[in-house]
């Protein structure tokens, strides 16, 4: 199978922590030879999508794979209204001096962040201007991250309206279009993902911090006995079934060549301490998917 010069459209869904496999499925399709010609994203996709697409991907990938749990609270900007747990100006801020900011009309790839409009009742296609300010908004997830205010419109999570955002890949006449589904059914038993990081000597105060984080994790494993989740638990499953739903109807109207597809219980919405985990686990999948669909190429 020669895959050189086979152009592509790539669909990145949300999903919070689990958007990092994305990272995995970019390199094997670089590898395989395909060119990545255009980039549609909701969420997390949005921001690996939009990373990608101003050439910074490695540089990010190494940011997040050095990242431990204290250091995600450091970038926890906690606010006390606006009805969200954070404001999410410090993890842009930080991007934006990582990988440096451009406008998304000057990107050397196609690029689309999908955001909803809540008082417009639909989805926002984000193509042009601050390339940060429109993944910012695509991943204002609700009542994590605060909402966006641009013009007349309210921006938050574009995954809540459309978590694979195949459409706006329609306006580029590349050969193929890949989508990665985050929501896709959960697999039991799901491969074990140990975690390759050394665990760190920590003072009390720092593993207090670090049981914090633990009590946000959503360990989102299947479990053979019923159970009655937390709040925040029983809010990321929420939305997870929600996109999983809408996944399925939007992969009915628009189906890719190829789609990966990632089980929703790989990991919690926020385990982004096992990038290096879920990197290579999006890489294997997508490796995987690839070699079966050699008759759709």
């Amino acid at each position: 199978m020669n895959n050189k010069s086979r152009s592509i459209s790539l669909v990145l869904g949300g999903g919070g922590a689990r958007g990092l496999t994305h990272i995995g499925v970019i390199r094997c399709l670089k590898d395989q030879g395909f060119d990545i010609r255009y980039i549609a994203g909701s969420s997390i996709g949005a921001l690996i999508g939009g990373v990608y697409a101003a050439g910074e991907l490695d540089t990010y990938a190494d940011w997040v794979c050095a990242l431990q749990k204290r250091d995600i609270v450091r970038l926890m900007d906690w606010s006390f209204s606006g009805g969200a747990l954070l404001k999410g100006e410090r993890i842009i801020s930080v991007l934006r001096e990582l990988i440096g900011d451009s406008n998304i009309e000057d990107l050397p790839i196609g690029y689309t962040a999908v955001a909803t409009s809540l008082y417009e009742e639909r989805e926002v296609w984000l193509n042009s201007g601050p390339l940060f300010d429109a993944i910012r908004a695509s991943i204002a997830v609700p009542m994590i991250f605060a909402p966006v205010e641009r013009g007349n419109r309210l921006l938050v999570d574009g995954s809540l309206v459309n978590p694979i955002p195949i459409a706006p890949t329609l306006i580029d006449d590349s050969d193929l279009t890949i989508a990665v589904d985050l929501c896709a059914p959960p697999e039991t038993p799901i491969k074990s993902l140990s975690h390759c990081q050394e665990q760190e000597k920590t003072s009390l105060y720092q593993q207090k911090i670090a049981s914090f984080i633990d009590s946000l994790w959503s360990k989102s494993e299947l479990k053979a006995q019923a159970s009655t989740p937390g709040a925040f638990d029983l809010m990321i499953k929420s939305m997870d079934t929600m996109r999983s739903y809408i996944a399925r109807l939007k992969l009915a109207a628009y189906s890719p060549n190829i789609l990966v597809e990632i089980p929703r219980n790989l990991c919690g919405f926020f385990e982004f301490d096992r990038a290096a985990e879920l990197i290579d686990y999006g890489y294997q999948r997508t490796e995987k998917i690839i070699k079966a669909s050699v008759n759709a190429l």
